[in-house]
């Protein structure tokens, strides 16, 4: 730029305007970024969305012909919703079965509810599950296993929130996940057993729409005794994280083989 040129930009006075606007909409951002970050506690309700066509058709080994089947028998119906809950602080997180019901056919159903807990303690880099899988109940007690994320570039809006995306490919179950986390609220927790990123988990989209774990309702508070470690009722047997992802494996395999879908056995 020639010094005649530069002399008219600098007098433009829509130069001033634009350069004054990207001025404050970045200290907006910033002070916004700032101010929200000082709040990383509180509490999430997640919308979980089962397809069942959807996850059936996940299933590489499965015949189209039993895929063409279970969509016949599902129908308009092959969507089941719940909800979870999730309490984080940049610390530790509990998830964990909602007591409110999604959808009006599972009332009467928290009364019959296996036992479920997915806890995560950052500091000290322990994790403490409790899942039930081919009827049997599990504590998992281990050194933290978070997936190896690749971080992408989209951006989006989850329940007020811009997030960043994100995606990992589960090399037992063969799920392919994609998360957006939010950088306004810096934990590395997220639901069930994801984990390990610098923002709140707020959205997980596994296999293009089998299941999705959406955030509708985030209500920033001190928890108190709300992230502690519950007491366990049920009785169950006690594995590493590794003993538990073997035995999924050789289940997986198991079902592979006898071309059944695993997920009836184990969770999703």
């Amino acid at each position: 730029m020639d010094t005649q040129t530069a002399k008219k930009t600098l007098n433009n006075p829509r130069h001033w305007s634009r350069h004054l606007l990207s001025t404050v909409l970045m200290l907006w951002l910033a002070l916004h970024h700032t101010a929200t970050a000082q709040v990383a506690e509180g509490e999430v309700r997640y919308l979980v969305t089962h397809n069942w066509v959807k996850k059936l058709a996940a299933l590489d080994y499965i015949s189209a012909r039993e895929r063409e089947k279970v969509a016949y028998m599902w129908g308009n119906r092959a969507e089941w919703k719940a909800y979870m809950r999730l309490y984080f602080s940049p610390q530790r997180s509990r998830y964990e079965e909602s007591d409110e019901q999604a959808e009006a056919e599972m009332v009467g159903y928290a009364g019959r509810r296996e036992p479920l807990l997915f806890y995560r303690d950052f500091e000290q880099a322990r994790l403490f599950d409790v899942v039930k899988a081919q009827g049997r109940t599990y504590f998992i007690e281990d050194s933290l296993q978070c997936p190896q994320w690749k971080v992408l570039n989209d951006v989006k809006e989850v329940a007020g929130y811009v997030c960043m995306n994100a995606s990992w490919e589960d090399p037992i179950k063969g799920h392919r996940i994609e998360v957006w986390f939010a950088l306004d609220l810096p934990t590395p927790a997220g639901p069930e057993d994801l984990c390990g990123l610098p923002g709140l988990i707020l959205e997980a989209n596994y296999n293009d729409g089998a299941m999705v774990i959406a955030a509708d309702q985030i209500n920033l508070r001190s928890l108190g005794d709300a992230l502690n470690l519950p007491k366990i009722k049920a009785k169950g047997k006690r594995v590493s994280w590794e003993e538990y992802r073997e035995l999924q494996r050789k289940y997986i395999a198991e079902q592979r083989k006898a071309e059944n879908a695993w997920f009836w056995g184990i969770r999703y």
